[in-house]
């Protein structure tokens, strides 16, 4: 069961403005990981669905998140159908990511009161999503679908729209800018901030570091 509603699931995202995204199939380096970015600050992290038995994966990190980081809000993403859907809220996810829109999944996460953003690629998909219950919107891939200048675009007929933009986003200062510039809720970010060879070397300090950093640059921004 979740144990963070849908509401402080899209507060918490606007208000930490980084969600990291991020997938391995070694549940204790998932462990470090999700540890190295709460100690710098972040409380949304989402765990991709992304190889087999990854479930069991997120189970057994979900269990020693809520004792270890018991603030962090921890969802899954990379979700494309009800079943898969309804397996990880079963086992606690607080929220749902999904590349597209699945009518379907829409409704199994209305019926729990679970947060649900799917990706979108266009304001018609946009306002669909709104209309399925959506608080914050991804959109995927962020760069692909017009970047920025998209965002920008969307929030003139709807500055109402929640965008968590995820691909094409890397922790630096200018393009955190750009992003938040546009009107970003929050931005989703993954290989960029977890480096191949920074993982190979167990090098959790620098995740932790730059996560610190990102969040430094997001609240200057916004202040």
């Amino acid at each position: 069961m979740a144990g963070f509603t849908r509401i402080e699931v899209a507060q918490k995202m606007k208000e930490t403005g980084i969600v990291p995204v991020f997938y391995n199939a070694d549940v204790e380096l998932c462990k470090n990981v999700v540890k190295a970015c709460y100690d710098g600050g972040i409380r949304v992290f989402e765990f991709t669905n992304r190889g087999d038995f990854a479930t069991l994966v997120f189970e057994e990190l979900n269990r020693w998140a809520i004792q270890e980081c018991p603030e962090m809000i921890m969802g899954v993403g990379s979700v494309i159908d009800e079943g898969t859907t309804a397996t990880y809220i079963a086992l606690g996810a607080n929220f749902i990511v999904s590349p597209l829109i699945d009518e379907a999944m829409a409704r199994v996460c209305n019926k729990r009161k679970i947060a649900w953003s799917p990706g979108c690629g266009s304001v018609t998909e946009i306002g669909k999503a709104h209309e399925l219950g959506c608080e914050v919107v991804k959109i995927f891939p962020g760069s692909s679908v017009g970047g920025p200048e998209f965002v920008k675009g969307v929030m003139g007929p709807m500055p109402y729209a929640s965008i968590m933009p995820t691909g094409g986003v890397s922790p630096d200062e200018e393009n955190l800018t750009k992003w938040f510039k546009a009107g970003v809720h929050c931005v989703g970010m993954g290989s960029q901030l977890f480096p191949k060879e920074v993982l190979a070397e167990g090098n959790y300090k620098y995740i932790t570091e730059k996560c610190a950093e990102a969040l430094q640059i997001i609240n200057s921004l916004r202040s």
